[in-house]
């Protein structure tokens, strides 16, 4: 398995992340908070990588937490147990914790998956492995990636590289009318 190239940076301003950018990049993928403070970064802290599913492991800190896709410690069709007919029988061990507060559509806490996850697999429910349920997951988290307080800036059109002109417009703009230029 490739090594993917993830850089991780902390750039609290416009000409420092063009810098940044010039210098290593360009990138695929650009991904910060957009909420203050920050959850599972540091302030004004980026992730820079040409691979989605590298980088959002990245921020969950995936593989340093050896977080895991596993079965969910129930069976879905007990009804003797209420439980929100959305869960999936799958889940992610050691999930992170600052996201239990989150309102997402693919998790609830402690890493239990919906089944918007599971639902875009097309393998019979049966014969789903927890590989292609990780996959489903990051293909999902990476639309929903804004619901959870982050911005990123991937992609757009025929481009190789992150869209980066706009936010960088605004930036400088925010910048300027904060008599920081």
């Amino acid at each position: 398995m490739a090594v993917k190239l993830i850089k991780r940076k902390i750039l609290p301003n416009s000409r420092q992340f063009k810098e940044y950018w010039k210098e290593k990049g360009p990138f695929k993928y650009a991904l910060t908070s957009s909420q203050f403070p920050p959850v599972l970064l540091e302030s004004e802290e980026w992730i820079f990588s040409d691979d989605i599913e590298a980088t959002l492991k990245e921020l969950m800190q995936f593989d340093k937490q050896k977080m895991k896709i596993i079965k969910a410690p129930f069976n879905p069709k007990n009804k003797s147990v209420l439980r929100p007919e959305a869960l999936s029988p799958w889940k992610i061990n050691n999930f992170p914790e600052e996201w239990d507060a989150c309102i997402c559509d693919i998790f609830v806490p402690q890493g239990h998956l919906t089944r918007a996850v599971v639902g875009i697999i097309k393998v019979p429910e049966e014969e789903i492995e927890p590989e292609l349920v990780e996959t489903a997951f990051f293909q999902c988290l990476e639309k929903r990636i804004d619901q959870l307080g982050y911005l990123l800036l991937k992609p757009k059109e025929e481009s190789k590289y992150a869209a980066i002109k706009a936010y960088l417009s605004e930036w400088e703009e925010d910048e300027k009318d904060a008599g920081l230029l």
